[in-house]
């Protein structure tokens, strides 16, 4: 969809409101993860270098909304963003008080303070489309959420546009999507089948390949016929897999299932790890990693791929020693030729434990978000600035 880009329009002089996604992971008071602050930066350091006066928007958490609460409060975003950009910014507890001049950055407070903002009240849209003569919709991580921020005020500002971090987004799953390099494949891991359903079906009359992984692989592996003792599996979802196997084979689709995995008792740190053939799965066990011969078929299939997805780890990767399958994985694709765009909380974690975020195509910031362009959703925030443009 084409929409105007913020890199094009001239700023100079101008208040900007910018919302952007800074809701980062807090551990007593403290953001434990700046990593979407400095996914920002870029967006607001071009929109200064025109000459603009920043508002910048954002949530943190799921605050009660309509009142202020302590745990929620950006205080410390702003604090961040001040070292990271180099200038003071001020954090304003109230629309009324915000107030900015060309070179200057102010940080609205927690946006879902404001009552209104996840119901898209339009009087609220138009009061923070209202901040600024620009309105610039940034936070690719709550684009699919049709909110007063990031849905309501593009569609009542006097000029909206997409930021930079934005456009990036939409362009790594346009590589993906649109007219993709190939072979595509797509790396599809996580718990459960039922969040993934819509996924994988659209998936499937796109890619070359797919590969399944995590709790996902296991109702698989239960609909091919075998047994996955106590692991993680949805049994009422048993023929929707068995069906998603079907058409893969209608379509001449690669749709490998694991061969070995590794078991355990139970899912806890110190657990000993077994590595056993997937069709020789004990009742008392639970599958919780792929195992070496898996990870290797895996690597094979996916060296001759141009372009690669991945949504969600192969095996429980947080917790030792189940980590192996992800991380031999991350390793073969960083090692490999192919544009790997990483989506989803869970991936882009892994990649990062292991040090090789910068060797992947493409880190996405957004999980639902990203999950939803996969699925074949328009985004809200896409589909008002796609109709503004």
């Amino acid at each position: 969809m084409p929409v105007k880009k913020m890199q094009d329009l001239d700023l100079a002089g101008k208040s900007v409101v910018i919302r952007e996604d800074f809701n980062v992971p807090m551990k007593g008071g403290k953001i434990s993860n700046d990593k979407r602050i400095r996914a920002a930066l870029p967006t607001l350091r071009v929109a200064l270098e025109k000459g603009a006066g920043l508002v910048l928007l954002s949530h943190l958490g799921r605050p009660t909304e309509g009142q202020y609460e302590e745990e929620f409060s950006l205080k410390p975003v702003a604090a961040r963003l001040s070292e990271l950009l180099g200038l003071p910014v001020k954090l304003a507890d109230t629309l009324e008080d915000v107030r900015v001049l060309p070179g200057q950055v102010t940080l609205l407070e927690n946006i879902r303070f404001l009552k209104g903002e996840k119901k898209n009240d339009p009087d609220l849209a138009a009061r923070l489309a209202a901040l600024g003569e620009v309105y610039v919709m940034d936070a690719f991580g709550a684009a699919h959420r049709a909110h007063a921020s990031t849905e309501g005020a593009v569609r009542a500002a006097a000029l909206a546009c997409a930021g930079p971090l934005l456009q990036a987004e939409l362009d790594a799953f346009a590589k993906v999507l649109d007219n993709p390099a190939r072979p595509l494949a797509a790396i599809i891991g996580g718990s459960k089948v039922s969040t993934k359903l819509a996924l994988l079906e659209n998936l499937l009359e796109k890619v070359d390949m797919l590969i399944v992984g995590g709790g996902i692989a296991n109702t698989f592996l239960a609909a091919a016929g075998y047994s996955v003792g106590a692991s993680l599996c949805e049994p009422d979802l048993i023929p929707a897999a068995q069906k998603i196997m079907e058409r893969a084979r209608s379509l001449n689709r690669l749709l490998p299932l694991p061969v070995d995995v590794v078991t355990a008792a139970e899912l806890a740190p110190g657990q000993q790890a077994v590595t056993r053939a997937a069709d020789a799965v004990p009742q008392n066990q639970m599958i919780l990693d792929v195992g070496a011969q898996t990870v290797a078929m895996y690597a094979d299939m996916l060296r001759t791929a141009a372009t690669v997805v991945w949504n969600g780890p192969v095996g429980a990767f947080e917790t030792e020693p189940f980590g192996e399958g992800t991380q031999s994985l991350a390793r073969h694709l960083a090692e490999g030729k192919a544009f790997v765009v990483v989506g989803g909380g869970d991936s882009v974690a892994a990649v990062e434990k292991y040090g090789l975020a910068d060797k992947m195509g493409y880190i996405s910031t957004g999980g639902g978000a990203s999950l939803e362009l996969l699925e074949g959703k328009i985004l809200p925030s896409v589909a008002a600035l796609a109709d503004r443009a």
